[in-house]
């Protein structure tokens, strides 16, 4: 694991390729800011340092790290060969790709990767990670061809940010950097594994029923027949005026799906006080603002229920959405949920959504748990290394 606040890109390249020439790497995945690191410069130092390492990662807003959340840096969590393998595959211009191509494009990577495996090899301990333009309004149509192309692997999956600026953001593998791109991750870990997700939302009485839309920019102008900020300024007890996304992330919408309810996390405030949404939204959804429950809470009631399936865990991995970064600053428990993250060994970056399965969701702790190696002596990982 290499992460940091303030080091320079060529620094933390330099440092991940000496990890990987010292214990041979299957992936390095890799978040970082656009506010201190250049794409390009990443795919080009890697290049020629590690010219053998696979990796993947993406633009984030934020990270989180073994010392708890930083922003604007840099983190890379490196599996090891010897309890993984791993088969990338790069889908640019996602958007205009469509659900047949993609499904079968990710169908043809996970046929030859499930062949590539000994024959003595446990298939349970694959599931596929996915990084994609947080920005690129594809990701419910994206995800769900992923799914079906996968045929019952596991998904889960991070839209990549860049700092709230909510201009661009980019998606890098070995020899790409690209913007509008996902690149999927299938994974072979020989080690107990688990995927999961997690919100700390439940609904109260007040619906909004979008009743106009402009569904391909994500943006809801009204909702029960008013101005979509009126409406919901009025169902949360505040000012049109005063919406910000701090209120966003703490007053969020809820959609019922199968039995759960799932975040539609709202992006910001327009002039014309339309909303405009992270996630898909249509005419005629009957959305309901939600309460939090408590996300520290929440958040170890969920991690508590790893530990039971898959015994001590080693590294939790994944994609906390920048909302629920922001709410916990707004209540106040941005200490306790780093805290957490520190004791539960989670890492990975803030997101501008995940996915999980064949869903595309906001405002949720998404990831993988990997548990410890059967024999006492051997860790899964290299020793945290800043």
């Amino acid at each position: 694991m290499l992460w940091s606040e303030t080091a320079d890109t060529n620094a933390l390249c330099a440092s991940i390729a000496n990890e990987h020439a010292n214990n041979d790497m299957a992936l390095a995945i890799i978040g970082y800011s656009l506010t201190r690191h250049d794409s390009l410069k990443i795919v080009e130092g890697l290049a020629e340092l590690a010219p053998s390492l696979i990796f993947t990662g993406c633009s984030t807003s934020g990270e989180v790290t073994p010392d708890g959340m930083q922003e604007h840096g840099f983190i890379a969590t490196l599996l090891p060969k010897r309890w993984f393998d791993v088969h990338l595959t790069l889908l640019n211009d996602v958007a205009a790709l469509g659900m047949e191509t993609i499904a079968r494009k990710i169908s043809d990577a996970r046929q030859h990767f499930l062949a590539s495996l000994q024959k003595t090899e446990d298939k349970s301990g694959v599931f596929a990670l996915n990084l994609i333009d947080g920005l690129s309004y594809s990701e419910e149509t994206v995800t769900l061809a992923i799914d079906r192309g996968l045929d019952g692997i596991p998904l889960i999956g991070g839209s990549a940010g860049d700092d709230l600026q909510f201009v661009r953001t980019w998606q890098i593998t070995n020899s790409q950097a690209c913007t509008g791109a996902a690149v999927l991750s299938l994974i072979h870990c020989r080690l107990p594994c688990q995927v999961y997700t997690n919100n700390n939302f439940v609904p109260t009485e007040h619906k909004l029923v979008v009743t106009e839309a402009d569904p391909d920019r994500r943006c809801v102008s009204e909702f029960n027949a008013e101005p979509a900020a009126v409406a919901y300024a009025n169902a949360i007890g505040m000012r049109p005026e005063d919406l910000d996304a701090g209120s966003f992330a703490s007053y969020s919408v809820i959609v019922r799906f199968g039995g759960q309810h799932y975040c539609r996390s709202i992006q910001q405030l327009n002039d014309d006080q339309s909303l405009t949404f992270f996630c898909a939204i249509d005419n005629g959804l009957v959305l309901t603002v939600a309460r939090s429950e408590g996300m520290v809470a929440s958040t170890r009631a969920a991690i508590d229920m790893i530990e039971d399936a898959i015994g001590d865990i080693e590294l939790l991995f994944g994609f906390d959405c920048i909302y629920r970064k922001l709410d916990a600053r707004h209540r106040q428990t941005t200490h306790r949920i780093s805290s957490l993250y520190k004791e539960k060994n989670f890492v990975g970056i803030n997101t501008y959504g995940e996915q999980y399965n064949s869903m595309h969701i906001n405002q949720t702790f998404t990831g993988v748990a990997i548990g410890t190696p059967k024999e006492t002596t051997d860790l899964p990982l290299d020793a945290y290394d800043r």
